[in-house]
């Protein structure tokens, strides 16, 4: 990069509101803060608002992120479906412990999680799955996700194949396809301030009882 392009990356700036999250706006359990968030995030009519980076870690210590979609939430943890034969998929099988971010940027807000991933029990897949389009049933069986493939000819020509097996036919869900819980350890809201004197508000869940979480502030 040459140095006026630097300069230029540099200098970009913007000065946060001063919305602000503080302790007393907070519930102390994070999935009361998380819906109430998540609720105001699609009133605001955010660009797929359940997008979020979910971040894995390789048996090699190798970390990778990549964006998936949030499917629904609750105390027991984020859930999301992939298939298990993907990088991510691998990745997780090897290591659970993954991350998420949740990127509201319109609202200088964003969700940090860290946890681990457990597979979902095969009818809560089956029933996600009934549930997707069928053009998206067939390309779940139409891509071997994460491997190489010749040419997008190639692709279309697996869809086509699986379009036809199935004319007529329900989709069934492909043997390498499912579901995952993040079941958090820690949840940390972000709302962006004035000055860089940002607000995080960390829950860290209870060592010694699960179903408590302790609160802090971390300095920005």
């Amino acid at each position: 990069m040459d140095p006026d392009s630097a300069q230029q990356v540099a200098a970009l700036r913007r000065e946060y509101a001063d919305r602000g999250l503080t302790e007393d706006q907070a519930a102390h359990d994070p999935f009361e803060v998380f819906r109430r968030w998540f609720d105001e995030t699609v009133a605001a009519g955010l660009h797929e608002p359940n997008a979020m980076v979910l971040s894995t870690v390789s048996t090699q210590g190798q970390p990778s992120s990549r964006m998936v979609l949030l499917k629904g939430f609750d105390e027991r943890g984020f859930v999301f479906f992939t298939n298990r034969g993907s990088r991510k998929g691998i990745e997780l099988a090897g290591t659970p412990r993954c991350a998420l971010l949740f990127p509201w940027h319109p609202l200088e807000r964003q969700v940090r999680v860290t946890g681990e991933a457990w597979s979902l029990p095969p009818d809560e897949v089956t029933a996600y799955f009934a549930t997707r389009p069928r053009g998206a049933q067939l390309g779940a069986w139409a891509s071997h996700q994460s491997d190489p493939v010749a040419s997008r000819e190639e692709l279309e020509a697996a869809y086509a194949e699986v379009e036809a097996r199935f004319t007529g036919a329900q989709v069934p869900v492909p043997p390498m396809w499912g579901g995952y819980r993040v079941r958090p350890l820690t949840v940390e809201f972000w709302q962006g301030r004035r000055d860089r004197l940002h607000d995080r508000l960390e829950y860290r869940r209870s060592e010694t009882d699960p179903g408590w979480w302790e609160r802090r502030r971390l300095a920005p």
